[in-house]
């Protein structure tokens, strides 16, 4: 008997997620977003690498906005770019706006989303991928990553995060932390007042909470 397939989630929900898991239950589960500067810089990148195609580069097969899944983990998305060297093996290689010289906590949120594309390159394509790479726009150069064992094992909880994130169907509290300068979704959010009592915290939780 075939195993039953897993709802998809997306691998952006894990980027979401990581970064804020808030956030990721606003855009996935309640379906609101709302752009800032640095969503619409990030929108801006993507446009360069989101039309389907492909090149030969260096020796390099170079494939642009390749769709990605994974069944075992029950994970769909795309990738910006997936370079295929001469023997098959696939090296996804992740847009993101700014410099490589990130905070450490966002830099890990950018790590799980890549390693999440080399686990559906593996199940796609039966080779290993044992690394990626980030492409910093601001500062133009690389950070290579490592899939190594304890990134895979943070990539697959992640995913067993989201999913039950996911099936919850409830707002979880707001960090109300440095996060939250930058996120698009801070007018709809409201950290500090959501924190602000209990009372008012579970109220506005309240307000997002679908309809029966």
């Amino acid at each position: 008997m075939a195993a039953e397939l897993l709802d998809p989630i997306t691998l952006s929900a894990l980027q979401h997620w990581c970064y804020c898991p808030r956030q990721c239950a606003l855009i996935h589960v309640e379906q609101v977003f709302a752009e800032n500067l640095f969503t619409q810089r990030g929108q801006a990148l993507h446009k360069r690498v989101d039309d389907p195609g492909f090149e030969v580069r260096d020796g390099l097969r170079v494939e642009r906005a390749l769709p990605l899944f994974c069944d075992r983990l029950g994970l769909v998305g795309k990738a910006d770019i997936v370079e295929f060297s001469p023997d098959g093996t696939p090296y996804p290689v992740e847009y993101k706006h700014g410099s490589r010289h990130k905070r450490a906590d966002i830099a890990a949120c950018d790590d799980l989303q890549l390693a999440a594309q080399a686990l559906c390159l593996e199940e796609m394509f039966a080779r290993p991928v044992p690394e990626g790479a980030l492409y910093y726009a601001t500062s133009r150069r690389r950070r290579i990553v490592a899939v190594n064992p304890e990134l895979r094992a943070k990539t697959e909880l992640a995913v067993r995060e989201v999913r039950q994130l996911l099936s919850a169907n409830a707002l979880p509290p707001p960090l109300n932390d440095e996060h939250c300068r930058a996120c698009s979704l801070r007018d709809l959010c409201q950290p500090e007042a959501a924190t602000q009592s209990p009372a008012r915290s579970a109220a506005l939780i309240a307000l997002f909470q679908p309809e029966d």
